[in-house]
């Protein structure tokens, strides 16, 4: 071991430092800032287009009519609220997640947050150590670094004093420390660290699909929108005034001002809620992902078991001293800087080493199973995994079997050969004991794996565990057959898939094999969640579809996972689980809203303007659009807006599916095009019985009767499966629409005349039959997808 200390810097010295901005003023998330959501919210294109419609409607002087731009108000206001609110909590949860390296100072190591790491800081490490700003290595003891994440080299790299080390590698084993000699923005992964940590929604199917739809929209938006201002503005005898309000009135639902307010107050309202429960999510559409998990990785250790341990049991082996050997496991453990829960336990029990010289020192990894000590004239000792380090056939291996298939784990004690530090080690060994350790189960393992076995999930328990011992923890938690020992797996990765297909529990598997397991599994279509909290799950976290880590867990797979358990609890996830399912069940039913309000606004624009161009060819009487702007506000109030705001953030749980952008295209655009025909069949029926020049208010109002009627009708059959809520809340819709006919002074302000029984009975009729389709298509469609309809909830809805 090589080692040159230091006392690190002194108070006065990172004074001074701090005042020269010598500092790691890289922000601990990069959410953004408080200015850039409200400019993100405030200057979007919908609220654009919005804004220069209300000045071209305010300039008629007519107010009313500029209701519409209350839209922009709320939009920006709502928009600004939740996700502010989400990120207050993301921060909160940040600081209580955030690693926090040993920093020394005055000769004293003190964790402290990374923005508080000045330049030539003294910081040390351990094993599962992230390091946070670049620097040179100082101190070393069997140091290996693994900048897998960074650079793409698979194998952990050995690091001496005077080796670089970079910010965003972790350590693999063995301690030492470094000088920081880059911080802030110079070193080198703080911008990787910025981009992996943002406020985003971006890489999410949900919100993919969504721009799909916003794409398709635009596509009808422009024709129809060209139509609808040319016919309107040099085809009809209105004066300007009402050309341009009518105008207006067709574009103004054209646009699908709330879809994607609705999916970021969807998520945002998911982070503060999860936020409640301790769970960090590092990236938002990681609620999206984990409801979409077909298969659960669970890594035993610290997962499905209780961090801490206890040792049960030393058994003297092959008849030796028993004084020697609980001296050598009280040494072994004293000589240990970072111990790992197995250590600890050894530590806890014998506390008084017998304060040997250790002479050579090897740390624990995963990939070799075993650490150790060479002490001079007291010899070289190793513990570790006795199947590892003894031949299968040896007695003493059988009997560590044997004991593990209780599901105790068990380490050899043994004399070693060689020195620990040669590149051979430990060589020939001798057992001096078999060391019994007891784990707990965590109380809601069991109830968690149960919940994801009934929404069919499957399960992989992975450890680095003796195969027997990992099999009896299974068993215990209810998961049936043999733990397959991973030293057996075939490396093909469609032979390894077809393995996992058969098997769900496995041992001794060393971390590469964990992250050859994650992607066999995505190679045959799987969506892969992986739970892990040691520095031996970091490449598999950060491979999986959805990484998700303890928050006791190591700094490493903290930092690589996209869901933090900030309270250690694996029984949090199926509540991310319910939030995901509400978020792409809640969405996928406003976008059906949202998209046929378009589909029939955008087939009632070209259906008038074909009209309008046929009356300037033809020489018939003009077609105005039937609607001014108040009326399409209206329309949308109590069909669209409210009701999707509520149905947004209800409770959700159904399962998630594939093949948004589909589904929601074959309900809304057959829906939309029945709507639109009926509209524009009552307009044209209202004009033809008010002989074309009468009463254009009372032709306006039949169209409009008929559009809330179907659209009404199209709420209902969203809302579906009911519950007792979304009656309520559909009958309130139509319950609203018809106070506002009711009341004479709401008939005035938002110039509707249903007086003439003539013109309103048609157009009432109209709409009763357009909901007749509207529902025929409902029970079609599910029956053409294979998916059956339930007209009431039921326990799984």
């Amino acid at each position: 071991m090589e080692e040159v200390t230091s006392e690190g810097l002194t108070a006065a010295e990172v004074a001074e430092r701090v005042a020269q901005g010598k500092t790691n003023d890289v922000p601990s998330r990069a959410a953004r800032s408080v200015s850039d959501i409200v400019r993100a919210n405030v200057f979007t294109r919908i609220n654009a287009i919005l804004g220069v419609l209300l000045i071209i409607v305010l300039s008629t002087g007519s107010i009313i009519n500029g209701a519409f731009g209350l839209l922009i108000v709320a939009n920006s206001a709502v928009g600004i609220i939740q996700e502010l609110r989400a990120k207050q909590t993301l921060d909160k949860l940040a600081i209580v997640g955030q690693t926090r390296p040993l920093v020394r100072r005055d000769g004293v190591a003190t964790a402290l947050a990374p923005n508080d790491v000045v330049l030539d800081d003294i910081i040390e490490l351990g094993p599962g150590d992230q390091i946070v700003v670049d620097g040179e290595v100082i101190e070393e003891a069997a140091l290996e670094i693994d900048e897998s994440l960074l650079t793409g080299e698979a194998d952990a790299i050995d690091k001496t004093v005077g080796s670089q080390v970079l910010s965003g590698s972790f350590v693999v084993s063995g301690s030492g420390a470094y000088r920081a000699t880059k911080v802030g923005r110079e070193a080198y992964a703080a911008k990787l660290a910025e981009e992996a940590s943002k406020f985003t929604l971006v890489h999410s199917e949900l919100r993919n699909g969504i721009n799909r739809i916003l794409q398709f929209i635009t596509y009808l938006l422009l024709p129809a929108g060209a139509l609808i201002i040319y016919t309107q503005l040099f085809t009809t005898d209105d004066s300007w005034q009402e050309s341009v309000l009518r105008m207006v009135g067709a574009l103004v639902p054209m646009v699908p001002e709330g879809l994607v307010l609705m999916t970021s107050i969807a998520f945002a309202v998911g982070v503060i809620r999860l936020g409640r429960r301790q769970c960090l999510v590092q990236e938002l559409p990681a609620i999206e992902g984990l409801a979409r998990v077909d298969t659960v990785c669970a890594d035993k250790t610290g997962t499905l078991t209780e961090n801490g341990m206890r040792l049960s049991d030393v058994r003297i082996a092959g008849g030796g001293d028993d004084e020697d050997a609980l001296a050598v496991l009280a040494q072994l453990a004293a000589d240990d800087p970072r111990p790992n829960a197995s250590i600890a336990a050894i530590a806890e029990a014998y506390d008084t080493p017998p304060g040997w010289k250790t002479t050579a020192i090897a740390p624990f990894s995963s990939a070799k199973k075993w650490s150790g000590a060479s002490y001079g004239e007291h010899g070289n000792w190793v513990i570790g995994a006795p199947d590892v380090l003894l031949d299968p056939a040896d007695p003493i291996a059988t009997t560590a079997e044997e004991i593990g298939s209780r599901g105790l784990r068990v380490l050899l004690l043994a004399a070693a050969e060689l020195p620990v530090d040669e590149a051979h080690a430990p060589g020939a060994v001798t057992p001096r004991a078999l060391v019994v350790l007891e784990q707990k189960i965590r109380p809601d393992a069991r109830e968690t794996l149960d919940y994801f076995a009934s929404q069919h999930v499957s399960i992989k328990v992975i450890s680095g565990d003796n195969a027997v011992s990992v099999s009896a923890v299974a068993q215990t938690l209810g998961l049936s057959g043999a733990a397959v020992d991973a030293r057996t797996l075939p490396t093909d990765t469609d032979k390894l898939a077809d393995t996992l297909a058969d098997a769900t529990t496995f041992g001794r598997v060393r971390p590469d094999q964990k992250r050859a397991m994650v992607k066999a599994l995505q190679s045959h279509g799987h969506t892969v969640a992986m739970t892990g909290d040691g520095v031996n799950d970091v490449l598999a976290l950060k491979d999986a579809d959805i990484g998700v880590a303890m928050g006791a867990g190591s700094s490493a797979s903290r930092a690589v996972a996209q869901i933090v358990l900030l309270d250690n609890k694996f029984a949090t996830l199926p509540y991310v689980v319910a939030e995901g399912r509400r978020v792409i069940g809640n969405i996928e039913r406003v976008s059906n809203l949202f998209l046929t309000k378009t589909v029939y606004s955008v087939l009632l624009a070209l259906t008038v303007g074909l009209a309008g161009l046929g009356s300037k060819i033809f020489h018939y009487g003009a077609v105005p659009f039937p609607f001014q702007p108040i009326h399409v506000t209206i329309a949308a109030w109590f069909t669209i807006g409210i009701p999707a705001f509520i149905l947004s953030l209800a409770p959700n749980n159904e399962r998630a599916q594939t093949g948004f952008v589909r589904r929601v295209m074959l309900s809304a655009i057959p829906s939309g095009l029945t709507v639109g025909i009926a509209t524009f069949l009552s307009y044209l029926l209202a004009r033809h019985i008010l002989h074309v020049t009468g009463n254009s208010t009372q032709a306006s109002t039949a169209a409009l009767l008929t559009e809330l009627v179907a659209a009404v009708w199209v709420l209902a059959v969203v809302a579906r499966p009911y519950q007792w809520w979304r009656v309520v809340l559909v009958a309130l819709s139509g319950l609203g629409y018809a106070v506002i006919f009711a009341i004479p002074l709401a008939r005035k302000a938002f110039m509707l005349d249903p007086s003439n029984l003539a013109v309103t009975g048609p157009a009432l009729g109209i709409g009763i039959a357009a909901a007749a389709v509207i529902e025929a298509l409902w029970w079609l469609q599910g029956k053409w997808s294979g998916q059956p309809r339930h007209f009431w909830a039921t326990g799984d809805d």
